[in-house]
């Protein structure tokens, strides 16, 4: 099967890399500051807070993956010279993505039940 030609520009492709970059930077200090917040916000109520606080930082973690994924794809498509390139680029990202996801959402899941089951054993004794 013959490829199909997909040429990007050198200048739109130069600055697309540039964008994404920038974008890159703009959501890694975004989070940065999300866990900076989710850190000020601990304090006295530790059961419960700490456990809130365990999910929150977990799910920033799951986020920061999640974006830098969707970076590292952007970069690879980008790169892609055929059409048939970039379908396949987008198969493998969205197969990855859903295994990741599930299992970050059983995680988290997990996490809360646990942080649920602990908030009433406190309340109750």
């Amino acid at each position: 099967m013959p490829s199909t030609p997909f040429e990007i520009p050198e200048q739109i492709r130069e600055m697309a890399d540039r964008t994404v970059e920038q974008a890159r930077k703009a959501i890694g200090q975004y989070i940065d500051a999300t866990q900076k917040a989710v850190a000020d916000a601990e304090g006295s109520a530790r059961t419960v807070r700490d456990s809130a606080a365990d999910v929150g930082r977990q799910a920033l973690a799951f986020v920061e993956d999640n974006v830098s994924a969707s970076f590292d794809f952007a970069h690879r498509v980008l790169q892609a010279r055929t059409v048939e390139e970039i379908a396949a680029l987008q198969r493998e990202f969205l197969t990855k993505q859903m295994a990741s996801l599930s299992e970050q959402g059983k995680s988290l899941g997990e996490m809360a039940g646990r942080a649920t089951s602990e908030a009433m054993s406190k309340i109750k004794k």
